[in-house]
């Protein structure tokens, strides 16, 4: 009796609800925290991180090499949001960063997909849903970027859809969000002793705890229904397998819980190519949002104009590609079909794409 009222209360969602929110006023905390510990550095370490991030080119593969190793792009743009907010990073800088988060977020789903080697063509059917999600990104980014390089039409974008947000009174809402997170800022300062490099740190541990367990307890709090939506309802068409993943994304922030979803479901055979390409669509949107709230808590109009830069690129990639959808299928299938005849192609295809070609990059753009 008393283990099943146990069980009962712990299977009831307002404690996960609880404990959801106070992740959320952690991560809204570490965002806070970074930009104040930052200003602590001085004019150096801005003027260091300004020359790094120079080249557009060079910070492109910054946000791809970072974000595939944090595997996660809700941390790299949020980062890369706080940093704007405290003058380390300027526009043309922090743009192209976000850019290549795009591309790193995608070798979640990737490496999920290797579960299911062992058994050929499941390992087909998976590993060309989940590397279907790479080329979208890749195919965007050879679009996009030097377009964005010769006009900033994602700053020039961003910026005017950030002036519309300010004069409806949108950046009023960080306000509030300033209050309720400053005692706590004052009191990390306080332990911290006024150390810039502590503050820093424990604002990393903070951003990376909160962005990890709101995955986890938002994950517990609405993955069975929408699996079973999976099956039944939700890809009857493109346009709701692409609102599934952008909702989804929207509730979990994280498009790589998304996309990763999925991949067994490709690999049984119940979702194909076609209807796991559009939700991967929608989850790039998704995960715009969590950047958008943490630029929100800066209370800098430069900041949001970053975190929108990122939405602006996910539409424009769909808008340019949608019509040409076939380019990226059939270049995961036919990776896929290669993959299954030799097993090393996955291996390497992870470590050129997310990692080789990124430090190349680096190094060549004049950092290393």
């Amino acid at each position: 009796m008393n283990l099943n009222l146990s069980r009962r209360a712990y299977q009831h969602p307002a404690p996960r609800l609880a404990l959801l929110l106070a992740l959320l006023y952690l991560f809204f905390v570490s965002i806070a925290l970074m930009s104040s510990s930052i200003k602590f550095f001085g004019t150096g370490f801005a003027e260091q991180l300004l020359t790094t991030t120079s080249s557009p080119f060079v910070g492109l593969m910054i946000g791809i090499i970072a974000t595939s190793l944090v595997q996660s792009s809700s941390t790299t743009t949020s980062m890369i949001v706080g940093l704007v907010a405290a003058g380390a990073l300027n526009l043309q800088g922090a743009i192209p960063m976000i850019m290549g988060a795009n591309v790193g977020t995608s070798v979640t789903n990737t490496l999920v997909s290797l579960a299911q080697v062992a058994r050929p063509q499941e390992f087909k059917r998976a590993f060309a849903a989940a590397t279907v999600h790479d080329f979208f990104n890749i195919i965007a980014i050879i679009i996009l970027f030097p377009i964005q390089v010769m006009t900033n039409y994602l700053g020039i974008a961003a910026g005017w859809l950030t002036m519309i947000f300010s004069e409806l009174g949108g950046l009023t809402v960080t306000n509030p969000l300033k209050a309720v997170t400053a005692p706590a800022v004052h009191l990390i300062k306080y332990l911290a002793g006024g150390s810039g490099t502590i503050m820093l740190v424990i604002a990393g541990v903070l951003l990376f705890v909160s962005l990890r367990y709101m995955v986890i307890v938002l994950k517990s709090l609405v993955i069975g229904t929408v699996q079973t939506f999976f099956n039944e309802q939700l890809f009857r068409n493109a346009g709701t397998a692409l609102i599934v993943g952008f909702m989804f994304t929207l509730l979990v922030q994280s498009s790589s819980i998304t996309t990763s979803m999925a991949v067994p479901l490709a690999a049984a055979g119940i979702l194909t190519i076609h209807q796991i390409f559009p939700m991967t669509l929608g989850a790039n949107v998704g995960t715009t949002v969590t950047a958008i709230l943490a630029s929100l808590v800066t209370g800098s109009a430069i900041a949001v104009t970053v975190a929108f830069s990122h939405l602006v690129f996910n539409i424009a990639g769909i808008i340019l590609i949608w019509p040409m959808k076939n380019v990226p299928i059939s270049l995961a299938e036919a990776l896929a079909s290669l993959a299954v005849r030799y097993r090393f192609v996955p291996i390497i295809y992870v470590g050129v794409v997310f990692f080789a070609i990124p430090l190349a990059g680096i190094y060549l753009g004049g950092v290393g």
